[in-house]
């Protein structure tokens, strides 16, 4: 190890100057090592020293550079972005943001006007570091970046980037999974930094830094807005409209270094300009990377087409978005397959040079981006108001929660969304007061279509391609879902217009205060949406005594849905009226008094057929093979959008737990590790026990593998391989006769001889390469359609069809009458699909296919869901299925 120990003397010797050779820094502005007591490179900066050394930065150039709070993770870190330019642009900081909102509106500023902007206005440039919180080079890179451009001397292209160019710099966007990995790291450094990538510090244990607290993906929730990191940059965006948005990554170690122009697809609301613009900034990389002999590739693996990447919305506001990805050395050196070393050191000078280069060229093209970009707002504009698409509504019936909740979160990505005063009808659909309304000519165009439209397409030539490549078994290229539709993921009625509807609108706003009577029998709540969920769980929260009713009833002329909640006055006495006045506001839940338990038609709140729901105790499973993901999002749904406490268990630990003192286990997807090998025979025998006697076991996704494993027994379900077209067997013809000696030598050969066969055709050939046994081809990500039992306890309160998104290539046999109920299949293939690319095998061997199990054991019972309902936690239309297995659930069940 010699030469690592001389390796590592040589790269921390190196200072700021060596990242450009020949430059000279003026020593009044702080030093890495000055601040955190290294060098650049010689470690890994944790979250807390990154915000310390931008700070120490910004108080050493106060006229040069500031340091805004744009928000606070789920840990309670700081997310900060900090702002360089000259002493002049620093000073008009305001003037600049009044300037590029000004140009974001042509209907309020006119060409001439714009012009004079243009004048004016720097070209405002955002760099983001560190979405993923493993990806650790490009945090260090950012406090570079700001210690050239503020101590370089001598050096012309910062002088001309601080000229012309106003530079955001995001150092963190994701501290709390940085600091999950740096803590990682720390724990398993050695004597000195490893080069083996077997080596413990360059292998994380589950979850990993890649995501956030929550196990969120951030680079996958921009359009979604869940988290708290995601809303405050979407927010201080729309402050700024950066006309360009880089997103810097990390990749494996035995890459080189990607920058753009993107992979095909790309998104057909892309403009080409847009398009063309990736040139500039692609071009002017290469010529860095060339000068310095660094390696890079450009159009390969990512693409432009899913709207959720950092890389991609801000392009649907007019700007220029761009994804740049550097080899990770995931620590502080790794050995490549080919011999080489990479450092952190190396991993970080790359994405200087791409930050430093990026602003030069902003800074050259500045009026070239500043036109783009007001020209992309005006000619959305144009087209919301000529093309066959020009308003969308947002009909507000059914989950009205949803539809507000939709219309909110298009208002917060700066879609203009107005709301009717009255009744209105268009295209021959009657529409009520309160639906929203959604003209297309407004500078977001762009951005409404690609979030509400059904499909949105990809290239017919790329999608010839997939097939070959399909057909070749070859991996797809496609990088990410292929469907998206917000009203679709919220089960939201959204119609598209050829005209706007001639209705008055008023600026949009939640929902009316529910207005509620006082009871003296009960108070019912309809169970028709997510509000009603969070009313459940509120109420339980609160130690209610909640029933719920399997049936459908009416009560004074109104029907009242199975589902529906009733609060009895007499068991829960005290200040009730007040505390369900309360939880009606807090949720939004329709509330009504019942002051007589005598119904016309249905179930009285006396029957069989309403239950009481007991305040459920939930076990999570957690750490592997739990897919980190899918725990996270299950978590967070529970947790973040419901407001209810979940236990989380690691896999290992729930051997020696006693289930007795949980109502609900859940198994989130696997990660593709086998739960089986993790639990072992006699733990899935406990979980067995446990819901015959009353618990309630629910599986998600591929999760479902395990329960229908025959060593497993827990759901009387399989997995299926790949259904194949039936092909005629064609009788073999006879072998000829052979000599004995012929014979006798044959059979004296080592192994056994298949039989023989003719080809006649490249089909013949291609059905003989085949496996004997091939799974599913695996699935992107498509929105597809699902039919609901209409008489099940588990499907109260949604549509009678939802749609789920399904991705990998777990298909299930339907379970048998005799052992339970596909309470969920779904729809026959030829209208399977709801938007995005699937398969033409899966179309057809999906159809009819279980989505939503219920296997009843014993006293309980086990609940099986094929596709993850709480995917991204964007999948607002299955809350309320979900809602219903953990909290119905336990209802259903008799654990005495």
């Amino acid at each position: 190890m010699r030469w690592l120990v001389a390796l590592w003397a040589v790269l921390v010797s190196y200072g700021a100057g060596e990242f450009l050779p020949g430059t000279q820094y003026d020593a009044a502005v702080p030093s890495f090592r000055s601040v955190l007591g290294y060098d650049p490179g010689e470690r890994i900066t944790r979250p807390e020293d990154l915000v310390r050394y931008m700070q120490a930065l910004a108080a050493a150039a106060p006229g040069r550079m500031k340091v805004f709070e744009y928000g606070r993770s789920w840990e309670g870190r700081p997310l900060i972005y900090a702002v360089l330019g000259t002493e002049t642009n620093i000073r008009r900081l305001a003037e600049i943001q009044a300037g590029m909102k000004k140009l974001a509106d042509p209907r309020r500023t006119s060409a001439a006007e714009a012009r004079a902007l243009m004048e004016a206005l720097p070209a405002v440039v955002w760099l983001g570091y560190g979405v993923h919180g493993n990806e650790i080079s490009s945090p260090d890179a950012a406090l570079l970046t700001a210690y050239h451009l503020l101590a370089a001397r001598n050096d012309k292209m910062a002088s001309a980037i601080l000229a012309n160019v106003v530079l955001l710099l995001d150092p963190s966007q994701n501290p709390d999974g940085r600091a999950r990995f740096v803590h990682h790291f720390e724990q398993t450094l050695g004597l000195e930094p490893d080069p083996h990538p077997a080596a413990a510090e360059h292998n994380e244990p589950w979850p990993s830094g890649r995501t956030n607290h929550y196990h969120f993906d951030l680079n996958r929730d921009w359009f979604a807005v869940t988290q708290p990191e995601t809303r405050g940059r979407i927010q201080t965006l729309q402050q700024w409209f950066p006309l360009v948005f880089v997103d810097l990554h990390e990749m494996g170690s035995e890459s080189t270094y990607y920058f753009a122009p993107e992979a095909v697809p790309y998104n057909p609301h892309l403009t080409q300009k847009q398009r063309a613009s990736l040139e500039w900034f692609g071009r002017n990389n290469a010529q860095w990377f060339d000068r310095f002999g660094f390696p890079y590739f450009t159009r390969e693996v990512y693409d432009a087409f899913y709207p959720g990447y950092g890389a991609s919305w801000p392009s649907y506001y007019g700007g220029i978005a761009m994804t740049y990805e550097q080899a990770s050395a995931r620590g502080l050196v790794i050995r490549r397959s080919n011999g080489t070393v990479l450092t952190f050191r190396d991993s970080v000078r790359q994405h200087v040079i791409a930050s430093l280069s990026t602003a030069e060229e902003a800074a050259r093209r500045r009026r070239e981006l500043l036109e783009n970009f007001y020209d992309y707002r005006r000619t959305a504009i144009e087209e919301g108001s000529r093309e066959s698409v020009r308003a969308y509504v947002l009909a507000r019936r059914g989950d009205l929660g949803a539809v507000d909740k939709l219309a909110a979160l298009l208002a917060l990505q700066g879609v203009e969304v107005g709301r009717a005063t009255q009744d209105f009808s268009a295209a021959g659909a009657k529409f009520p007061a309160g639906s929203y309304v959604i003209n297309l000519a407004q500078p977001a165009k762009r951005l409404i279509r690609t979030l509400l439209d059904t499909d949105v397409a990809m290239e017919a030539e790329f999608l010839e391609q997939e097939e070959r490549r399909r057909k070749r078994k070859q991996p797809s290229e496609i990088y990410d879902v292929t469907a998206w539709s917000l009203p679709l993921l919220y089960s939201v009625e959204a119609v598209a217009l050829a005209q706007p509807p001639e209705v008055t609108t008023e600026t949009a706003r939640s929902g009316a205060e529910p207005q509620m009577a006082k009871a003296s029998v009960a108070y019912l709540v309809p169970w028709n949406g997510g509000a009603a969920a969070r009313f459940l769980v509120a109420a339980l929260r609160q130690n209610l005594r909640v029933h719920s009713t399997d049936r459908g009833f009416t009560q004074n002329g109104r029907q009242f849905p199975r589902g529906t909640l009733i609060v009895r006055v007499k068991e829960n006495g005290g200040e009730l009226e007040k505390t369900i006045a309360a939880l009606a506001g807090q949720t939004g839940a329709e509330v009504y008094a019942a002051n007589s338990g005598w119904v016309e038609e249905g179930v009285n709140f006396g029957s069989r057929y309403v239950k009481y729901i007991p305040r459920p105790r939930i076990a999570l499973l957690w750490d592997w093979p739990t897919q980190s993901n899918a725990a996270g999002h299950t978590r967070f749904v529970l947790e973040r959008q419901f407001h209810y406490p979940v236990t989380v268990v690691r896999t290992l630990t729930l051997a020696r737990t006693d289930l007795n003192t949980f109502d609900v286990v859940i198994f989130p997807p696997s990660a593709g590790g086998d739960y089986f090998s993790v639990l072992g025979a006699e733990t899935t025998r406990r979980l067995k026990d446990w819901v015959t006697g009353g618990g309630t076991l629910i599986g998600l996704g591929n999760a479902l593998a395990y329960f229908s494993d025959t060593r497993a027994g827990l759901l009387a379900v399989a997995m299926e391989h790949l259904a194949r077209e039936e092909v005629k067997a064609q009788p073999p013809a006879p072998a000829p006769s052979a000599p004995a000696s012929s014979a006798a030598g044959a059979a004296a050969m080592p192994g056994a001889r298949a039989p023989g066969k003719i080809f006649t055709s490249y089909a013949d050939y291609e059905r003989a390469i085949r496996p004997d046994n091939e799974t599913p081809d695996s699935v992107p990500g498509v929105l597809v359609r699902a039919q609901l039992d209409p008489d099940h306890w588990i499907t109260a309160g949604p549509h009678s069809e939802v749609h789920v998104l399904v991705t990998g290539n777990a298909i299930f046999t339907p379970i048998k009458l005799d052992k339970g109920v596909n309470a969920g299949i779904f729809a026959p293939a030829d209208r399977l699909v709801a938007a995005g690319y699937l398969w033409e095998e899966n179309r057809r061997q999906l159809a009819y296919k279980p989505f939503l199990i219920v296997e009843n054991e014993g006293r309980g019972h086990i609940i099986g869901f094929t596709a993850d309902p709480n995917f991204r936690a964007y999948m607002d239309g299955l809350n309320v299925l979900f809602i219903n297995a953990v909290f119905r659930g336990p209802a259903q069940a008799r654990p005495f």
